[in-house]
């Protein structure tokens, strides 16, 4: 379901038990987070559980927005500048979503609000590293997977991943370098298509298949076969 300026506005808004007001966006299988500006910033946290997410961004200024739950979505990307648009976050609730590699976290890194990050049962979790790599990276947490960050923690963390000089040493670099090549439905075919001899027609094909596709779970198949140089067949 896009999510319009009417969605938004006939959706429940309430104060929730901590004492903020929150929107509630959830169960709505919403593809993407767009048109928030009709909200007017009026919402200290905005509620995306359960939708069909798959990047974090597109926020216009919402100077009060504090909190994002973002449980059980699909997000693999997290867009670069988010502190210029929300500029006061402290809370981030990724949990079981599709966030794969350490660098793909780095966007993070200048949110320097973020007290509060959860992304458990994401890919990224699975990484040598991982929990010590984000207190690195994002040393004003306080809290990372529901877990208190300890000062050992982050001693343990300077000493793996900072060199004499304060800056970070090979193996920060390496990490930070490595992250997710996402693929958005209908863009860059071309590059994709040449990587695996598909011709401009079988490009073309895929292109008019993806903006036919009626759900989530086709375009994922789709994708797969983008990735495999196959060319999709009518059904």
């Amino acid at each position: 379901m896009k999510l319009t300026a009417d969605l938004i506005n006939n959706s429940i808004s309430h104060i929730n038990p901590v004492g903020d007001r929150e929107l509630i966006l959830r169960d709505l299988k919403i593809p993407a987070i767009e048109n928030l500006g009709v909200t007017k910033d009026l919402n200290d946290s905005i509620d995306f559980i359960n939708n069909d997410l798959r990047v974090l961004g597109n926020f216009p200024r919402l100077n009060r927005l504090q909190q994002l739950l973002l449980n059980n979505n699909r997000i693999s990307k997290i867009e670069s500048g988010l502190e210029e648009h929300v500029p006061n976050l402290h809370t981030i609730i990724l949990t079981n979503n599709a966030l794969s590699e350490l660098g793909d976290l780095e966007p993070l890194i200048s949110c320097k609000q973020l007290t509060h990050l959860s992304v458990l049962d994401n890919p990224v979790t699975k990484k040598p590293h991982y929990r010590l790599f984000v207190i690195y990276k994002l040393p004003q947490l306080h809290v990372l997977d529901f877990n208190k960050v300890k000062l050992t923690e982050r001693k343990e963390a300077e000493q793996l991943f900072r060199k004499a000089d304060g800056t970070d040493n090979d193996l920060a670099k390496s990490i930070t370098d490595h992250k997710t090549k996402t693929f958005e439905p209908g863009e860059g075919l071309g590059e994709a298509g040449q990587s695996h001899g598909l011709t401009p027609d079988e490009q073309l094909k895929i292109k008019e298949a993806l903006k036919q596709a009626t759900s989530l779970d086709e375009i994922s198949r789709l994708e797969r076969l983008l990735k495999a140089g196959h060319v999709p067949t009518n059904k």
